[in-house]
């Protein structure tokens, strides 16, 4: 990301060293602070303490043009995953639209539409990388003990997206899933099979269910090998009354730009989603209503993210089970 001209008039510490050497710095101060203030936080989860202050303090640089000058001046541009991308530098650009002073955006492949506001948007990336999740000109970088963000704004997907064409007789309910390597691993966080069947057989008559599993295809990937878990021929043959995300898109009444675009609108018109760990349960969370995310394992089980940074997406009530046998009970009672 190309760094935007020091004013004269910003803090005087950004005028004493270059943009690397000012991050060197309070990247130091920032790690000591956290050892003396946190010190029994274990040391897989200390750096993105370190990580918040570091964001919060870059954000120091652009004082005067973000609340007096107040002109359009900012171009974002992020290359990682999708789940930070949404969470982070997605509101992140909203409020800089909103606060009048976005110049221009930049992301992956199929983000036009979440960047619908941005004045000039270019989709250069290919493909998202670890690596361009630790862009701290964000409000935050992947997970955060303090959600507490200003220049974040969350952006009105589903009133935006929510449309008379993919309506049903009964209510909808968005199945999300994922079966891809987690951790450099197998998949650990996904809806198995016999669980589909009890889930749809639960509630195949109350719901029009929709089940999502995008292919690797219709997504931009990431540094995750996406499995097959062989469930689609399975659904058909088995489940009929289900159908499948990837048959609508097929069909593509609402003549959506690309699948990231499809999802929207089909989720715009939910209130009920069952979803799973990561940039799955990330973007239904951004369409009210309630959600349920099974997730294992991972750093927002620590940083609580499903019941702070989740919510604010958009408000929904969103339901975090762990194991399947909770999805269960949370679906007994919200469903």
């Amino acid at each position: 990301m190309k760094q935007n001209k020091i004013l004269s008039i910003k803090p005087l510490i950004t005028k004493a060293f270059k943009p690397d050497m000012f991050h060197k710095i309070i990247t130091k101060l920032a790690s000591l602070y956290v050892i003396l203030r946190y010190p029994n936080v274990p040391k897989e989860y200390r750096y993105f303490y370190r990580d918040t202050y570091v964001c919060q303090l870059t954000q120091l640089k652009y004082v005067f043009q973000d609340y007096f000058i107040k002109k359009p001046y900012k171009r974002i541009s992020f290359s990682g995953e999708f789940t930070p991308d949404i969470a982070f530098a997605l509101p992140f650009a909203y409020w800089h639209y909103k606060n009048g002073t976005l110049l221009g955006t930049e992301g992956a492949n199929y983000t036009k539409e979440l960047y619908f506001f941005s004045p000039s948007h270019t989709e250069s990336f290919d493909t998202r990388t670890t690596a361009g999740n630790y862009n701290y000109e964000t409000p935050r970088i992947l997970y955060s003990h303090d959600y507490n963000m200003s220049k974040w704004t969350p952006v009105p997907l589903k009133s935006l997206y929510k449309n008379d064409i993919y309506v049903y007789d009964k209510p909808i309910m968005i199945v999300a899933n994922r079966y891809n390597m987690e951790w450099d691993g197998p998949p650990i966080s996904f809806l198995s099979i016999p669980f589909l069947e009890t889930v749809f057989n639960k509630y195949k008559d109350k719901y029009q269910i929709i089940y999502n599993r995008p292919r690797p295809e219709n997504i931009t990937n990431d540094n995750s090998d996406v499995y097959d878990l062989n469930e689609y021929e399975w659904i058909e043959e088995n489940f009929p009354e289900v159908i499948l995300m990837e048959n609508l898109y097929k069909e593509n009444r609402g003549r959506a730009n690309n699948f990231n675009h499809f999802q929207m609108m089909v989720y715009a018109n939910s209130d009920h989603f069952l979803s799973t760990h990561g940039g799955t349960g990330a973007l239904a969370s951004y369409f009210g209503g309630v959600n349920i995310i099974l997730s294992k394992r991972g750093g927002e089980h620590h940083f609580n993210c499903f019941n702070t940074l989740y919510r604010m997406l958009s408000g929904s009530n969103v339901l975090h089970a762990r194991t399947e046998d909770e999805v269960i009970t949370f679906l007994n009672n919200n469903f």
